[in-house]
């Protein structure tokens, strides 16, 4: 049986880090917007509206995703032993 396309994407480290340094990180100046997000979020996030949690939902995203794959590897290394 072959794997969902859609799962070989998500389970691809090269797709996951591209997808960290693009839209993770973007736009790029005066600092990544996912910073800033995550500071918003640290200090009570006063005054943050639905636009700004979808906001930081899509530029978490690809770095929750590479945080997956590195319990993934983390699992199977401590069931290899």
């Amino acid at each position: 049986m072959s794997a969902n396309p859609f799962s070989r994407i998500l389970n691809d480290w090269g797709t996951v880090v591209i997808a960290c340094a693009t839209m993770g990180l973007a736009p790029f100046t005066p600092e990544p917007h996912i910073l800033g997000k995550l500071r918003w979020v640290a200090g009570g996030a006063i005054g943050m509206q639905p636009l700004d949690w979808f906001d930081l939902f899509l530029h978490g995203t690809p770095w929750l995703l590479l945080l997956r794959l590195v319990i993934i590897q983390i699992i199977r290394k401590i069931k290899m032993q």
